[in-house]
């Protein structure tokens, strides 16, 4: 089946030839946190089957798993891979993404995910969040006109993306009977580890691409990601953050506004080191 005409938007509707290469060539950080998005972008379809394999006999979720979200997560992929070889065409993609996917593939297995329906909906919004709010800010970030159209659809994707899992996970709320503390758990857990693991290992392996003589450098490494960290620290939108974050957990109007603020101030920490 060709799911190019479900797709909101396609890589060929980005002309990379109207690319700014003068705007952006010149920022690591930006490529940075370009490419070690793209490396886990590209990396979609193997959490995806694990995703489906989850929810055997849910055909509902597994349709859209197997029919859009998969699709769109890796057309997110390659189109950030595409604009990376674009600006920076020196960079080895392929085989930077190869040795990250020999690290980051181990890691992304069944025994992963929640033994919970529920809870791995309740994870994956954890997980919906993070990537909504990390491609709004670098859309805030970026001025090149292509790379801010790019960011824009695919922060619009990550934001669609989480209605569906919550619409799904408030179905195996009710059915599994999933009270506020182990939804609470469950997002905490999977906050720790989007932190802990997915962005820095993606980092680690731009990094050790760019500079395979400083692989084992943990100095040199953070000397290199920790401006490109604070910079996106700097546009996370905390307040939208923060409120995705909390949504599963159904709190009542009242104290939701109450914990809003002061997390929103925290919120960046969670999310990234």
């Amino acid at each position: 089946m060709d799911y190019s005409s479900t797709l909101p938007w396609t890589l060929e509707s980005l002309n990379f030839a109207d690319i700014d290469v003068a705007r952006v060539r010149h920022n690591q950080d930006l490529f940075l946190l370009l490419c070690s998005a793209s490396f886990v972008e590209s990396g979609s379809d193997l959490y995806t089957h694990n995703l489906i394999e989850h929810f055997d006999g849910d055909m509902e979720l597994q349709a859209w798993l197997r029919e859009h979200w998969e699709h769109e997560e890796m057309q997110h992929g390659r189109a950030l891979a595409a604009y990376v070889r674009h600006v920076w065409p020196e960079f080895n993609w392929d085989a930077g993404f190869q040795a990250f996917w020999n690290d980051y593939g181990a890691l992304c297995t069944n025994e992963q995910l929640e033994p919970s329906r529920g809870l791995e909906l309740a994870a994956r919004c954890v997980v919906e969040t993070g990537t909504a709010s990390l491609y709004r800010a670098l859309n805030d970030i970026v001025d090149e006109p292509v790379l801010k159209q790019l960011t824009n659809h695919i922060k619009s994707d990550e934001v669609r993306h989480y209605k569906h899992f919550y619409q799904a996970f408030q179905r195996y709320r009710e059915s599994e009977g999933l009270g506020r503390y182990k939804v609470f758990r469950a997002i905490l857990r999977r906050v720790n580890e989007i932190r802990n693991e997915d962005s820095d290992i993606a980092l680690r392996h731009v990094f050790n691409q760019c500079y395979p003589e400083k692989k084992d450098d943990k100095a040199a490494f953070h000397k290199m990601a920790g401006p490109a960290q604070a910079l996106l620290r700097r546009h996370i939108p905390a307040e939208m953050t923060v409120k995705m974050l909390l949504k599963p957990l159904d709190l009542p109007p009242r104290l939701l506004k109450t914990l809003e603020k002061p997390l929103a101030k925290i919120s960046e920490r969670l999310l990234l080191q």
